[in-house]
């Protein structure tokens, strides 16, 4: 099993968010609705481009730090999204506390 599919797996709240319309007009190479950028659309929530790599840095987040602290972090992250999402981020805003509230749940869990 992939890592990817192992983490989904382990923290079922991480799911792909949904495609946006201009998206499924730019996959289906329809350019009139499309935006014309040559940036590849990813997914900001479970796989932000700029923190790919062949670890992930939230794993090595969560290795470099003991059990409470990284319960802290995702804590913290949560409350930063929840904080601002109706000034920046908006639904993603919601979607990233809800991923970092998910990963905290699991941290938890695994305490027990």
């Amino acid at each position: 099993m992939s890592d990817w599919k192992e983490l989904q797996k382990n923290h079922p709240a991480i799911e792909p968010r949904p495609i946006s319309t201009v998206e499924k007009s730019a996959l289906a190479g329809n350019t009139s609705e499309a935006t014309t950028s040559s940036t590849p659309l990813t997914d900001m929530v479970n796989h932000p481009a700029h923190y790919q790599g062949d670890i992930e840095c939230i794993d090595a987040i969560e290795a470099s730090m003991s059990k409470e602290a990284f319960a802290g972090h995702c804590k913290a992250c949560a409350i930063k999204y929840l904080w601002r999402y109706q000034q920046k981020g908006g639904v993603e805003s919601l979607e990233k506390a809800q991923w970092y509230l998910s990963r905290l749940i699991d941290t938890e869990k695994k305490a027990l």
